[in-house]
């Protein structure tokens, strides 16, 4: 598959997950046509040395991994790579309507992560997410629902009525984000009738929902010479798709490798699904336990193991390269970005750089890296936060794209074809990590 053809393939998987629910189940089906096997976490695992299985959490963070045929009963290890299912948006709230003038209703959205603002206005958008409705035997089940269609549009004010929006306006979440629905046509209850009809039921079934805008413009690859790629969710799901493919399409008997998508890394990951949760940790206790090793043989294994967080970072841009580092400072097609941070908001360090500098070497995979202007605090990601609970060798890396944390961002086509590559070489890979900062790359 060339960059191209998987840089469309990117859009498919973003185009089938307009909600972090969405995602999950994107990367369920892809791991179900690769042959892994569901597990559920309430259920007593069956896992066998050369089985392929996932685990899913909330319906929105997923755990998949493969145990080699060939593990040592003797000291074995985890290969492992996280991304992150959500991105930021707006979430509606229980009582979801808002009466406007003019007989116009509106919808009442609070902010779900740190987006910009501006690049919501004047969109076509969508609401998907999750519903849980009573079914006929009086049980509760949950059902995801996505509009097929534009719904809902948060109008600008005319530079007529507002002669200072070219000096920029601050936005007050709570009066100019509010979409608009219907401007008479629908009235009180629509909303919740349009998602009850969304989810096969009717409104008095609907006990309680999780509903997300979603950008619904065109995703595309785009540029006389086909080099970029723009869709809303980059980040992060071009490193959840990127890993995925290197993760079905590479096995390594030696080990047992991981791929881990966590939900609400856009909030802080403190939840049940979250970076921050146990979710991890229990489940490779469990393949540990399975397995029929004791606690020290878990320990062990986590000295030896690695993990490479992935996550988007910031390609220079191309109007403002005052904001960047001189030195430090990604461009879009160049390669795997590692993200570094004294202040420890990424987990790299120069062992873990190393490893996976020298994974992508002998891969042919370029490598740059990105530090935040010195002045600037940054973001964040989930790495630092996975080894809270999980304590094992990290490195952050993502991919250089513009806008993030647009409605609608911007990354390069060849890039996710050399993260793809880099993460078949180090799920392929045996490295011997000795966990005071040594390696033995085989």
């Amino acid at each position: 598959m060339n960059d191209i053809e998987l840089s469309q393939g990117l859009c498919e998987f973003i185009e089938a997950s307009p909600s972090m629910f969405h995602a999950a189940r994107a990367l369920a089906g892809r791991l179900d046509a690769a042959g892994f096997v569901p597990l559920r976490e309430g259920e007593r695992w069956g896992i066998e040395r050369g089985g392929s299985y996932y685990v899913m959490r909330n319906a929105s963070s997923v755990i998949a991994f493969r145990v080699g045929s060939r593990v040592p009963a003797d000291g074995y290890r985890f290969q492992m790579a996280a991304a992150h299912t959500d991105s930021p948006t707006y979430k509606v709230k229980h009582h979801p309507e808002l009466d406007g003038p003019g007989g116009t209703l509106r919808l009442d959205v609070e902010p779900y992560g740190g987006m910009l603002d501006a690049t919501w206005l004047d969109r076509p958008l969508g609401i998907a997410g999750r519903v849980v409705v009573r079914t006929p035997d009086g049980g509760i089940e949950s059902r995801l629902v996505a509009s097929d269609r534009d719904v809902a549009l948060i109008p600008n004010v005319a530079i007529h009525q507002r002669r200072n929006a070219k000096e920029g306006f601050a936005i007050n979440r709570q009066v100019d984000m509010c979409p608009l629905i219907s401007a008479g046509e629908l009235g009180r209850g629509s909303f919740d009738a349009m998602v009850a009809e969304l989810a096969g039921v009717d409104a008095s079934s609907v006990l309680g929902k999780d509903i997300y805008l979603f950008n619904r413009t065109r995703l595309r690859v785009w540029g006389w010479a086909n080099e970029f790629v723009s869709a809303p969710k980059l980040d992060d799901l071009q490193c959840a798709f990127a890993a995925l493919t290197a993760f079905v399409q590479t096995s390594n008997d030696a080990c047992v490798t991981v791929l881990a998508c966590f939900d609400n890394e856009e909030v802080g990951s403190g939840t049940k699904q979250g970076a921050l949760s146990t979710f991890l940790r229990d489940v490779l206790m469990r393949i540990n336990g399975a397995l029929g090793f004791d606690e020290e043989a878990y320990l062990r294994a986590l000295a030896g193991s690695f993990m490479v967080s992935c996550d988007n970072g910031h390609a220079i841009h191309p109007n403002h390269p005052e904001l960047y580092d001189a030195e430090n400072c990604p461009r879009i097609n160049g390669g795997v970005v590692v993200k570094e941070m004294a202040s420890q908001k990424y987990a790299t360090d120069a062992f873990t750089r190393a490893v996976f500098t020298a994974i992508c070497e002998e891969a042919g995979v370029p490598v740059q890296t990105f530090a935040n202007h010195s002045d600037s605090l940054g973001g964040s990601t989930l790495g630092n936060l996975s080894i809270e609970r999980v304590s094992v060798s990290t490195v952050d890396v993502g991919l250089a794209q513009l806008a993030m944390h647009s409605c609608y961002e911007t990354a390069g086509v060849r890039d996710t074809g050399y993260l793809v590559r880099a993460l078949q070489a180090f799920y392929a890979c045996d490295p011997q990590i000795d966990g005071t900062g040594s390696a033995s790359l085989k």
